[in-house]
């Protein structure tokens, strides 16, 4: 786990070295390099990765039990901390969702896969696969509904509802991330392999997610800085680091009655720091770039911390 967080430091300090520099260009306006290639994997390689994934997923051989242990719980948080911050009435209408989702969702690839591999193995790692084939399809796609909506109002104040409704499922379904989701779902239901080719490709662009959204995690924080008001942040690390594997831990183990294996390992990616995705969503709506992007680094420091007593409660509660 050191290692792996180690690695996830160094890969950030050199996207913040390279901001540093100002290599790719200076801050500011269309051009900011950090939102050109925040824009490049969110309208290429995101979407690529989505629709590989959604495609190829087969239903009918997913553990929905263990499924709907971890996504109800999360769910259920995540809407907790859009209507929080909804109650505050931010002057940014896409402040609810994107605090919304830095608090709830974990960093599955780059901390969560070595990790799962590491403490359980083969089993655990299937399990936790299986997780993160839908992480970010289920999450992805509520955050964008939700703050799709709230820009519509924002935007169409005395318009008609049904102007308002027309305007937010447009803007949701043309959307980088829900397009290419709706698209892999009905290729899944031809029954069709991807064409070679095709998934090769595929393949090839989502593959640079992960290198590139770790990068711009330091550069970002060069562009932008550290957030200004750490207790807002603070207390969506809160919710992520502590609050919600809590809830996942008492939902699944005493209304799913889950336990073992399949107990430990959604509590531990519920337990997971924020992931890059967040800090990619808060700058495709121009949100929060600096707190979101000081989440991922803080929040993955204090894991450090957090993680063992979150591989250590349920193998207590199986004994």
């Amino acid at each position: 786990m050191f290692s792996k967080l180690l690695a996830i430091f160094i890969a950030a300090a050199m996207g913040w070295f390279v901001g540093h520099m100002r290599w790719l260009g200076k801050a500011g306006g269309e051009t900011d390099p950090a939102r050109v290639l925040s824009n490049l994997a969110f309208y290429l390689f995101v979407p690529a990765l989505m629709f590989r994934t959604t495609a190829r997923v087969d239903f009918q051989t997913l553990p929905w039990l263990t499924i709907a242990a971890f996504f109800a719980p999360v769910v259920l948080a995540l809407l907790g901390v859009y209507l929080w911050q909804r109650s505050r009435r931010p002057d940014n209408p896409a402040v609810p969702a994107v605090r919304s989702i830095t608090a709830c969702f974990g960093n599955t690839l780059q901390v969560g896969v070595p990790l799962v591999a590491g403490v359980f193995g083969e089993d655990g790692l299937a399990v936790h696969i299986t997780i993160v084939s839908l992480h970010a399809l289920t999450l992805l796609s509520l955050a964008t509904v939700l703050v799709e909506s709230d820009l519509a109002r924002h935007h169409a104040s005395g318009a008609s509802l049904l102007s308002t409704l027309g305007v937010t499922m447009r803007n949701t379904i043309i959307h980088p991330v829900v397009l290419p989701v709706l698209a892999g779902f009905a290729w899944n239901l031809t029954g069709l392999a991807l064409p070679r080719v095709l998934d090769e490709v595929l393949q090839m662009l989502g593959s640079a997610v992960v290198p590139l959204c770790l990068v711009l995690i330091g550069m970002s924080l060069s562009y932008y800085g550290w957030p200004r008001a750490w207790r807002d942040m603070m207390g969506l690390l809160a919710v992520k680091l502590l609050l919600l594997p809590a809830l996942v831990l008492v939902v699944a183990h005493w209304v799913f009655g889950l336990s073992g294996l399949g107990l430990a390992v959604i509590v531990m990616m519920a337990a997971l720091p924020p992931g890059s995705n967040a800090m990619m969503f808060s700058q495709r709506y121009r949100t929060l770039e600096q707190e979101a992007s000081g989440a991922v680094v803080v929040a993955t420091l204090l894991f450090a911390v957090t993680a063992p007593l979150w591989l250590a409660i349920p193998v207590w509660l199986g004994r």
